[in-house]
């Protein structure tokens, strides 16, 4: 998901994102655990896209105050 994207959600829809995003992380996870993963790259770009809307709560947060 785009940075741009992500910047015309709400707080709260980044806040549902950044949940629905690492739940799926963790089921990822599990699967390279068993290894049912079949594709691996998937691992890497969830924890990026779950950053990436870290760090845009983080700045709409701060433009807040």
């Amino acid at each position: 998901m785009k940075a741009a994207e992500l910047r015309d959600l709400s707080s709260e829809e980044l806040l549902a994102k950044s949940e629905e995003m690492r739940t799926e992380l963790v089921n990822v996870r599990l699967h390279k655990a068993t290894g049912q993963l079949e594709d691996t790259a998937k691992l890497r770009t969830l924890r990026r896209n779950v950053a990436r809307v870290e760090t845009i709560l983080r700045e709409k947060r701060g433009a807040d105050q």
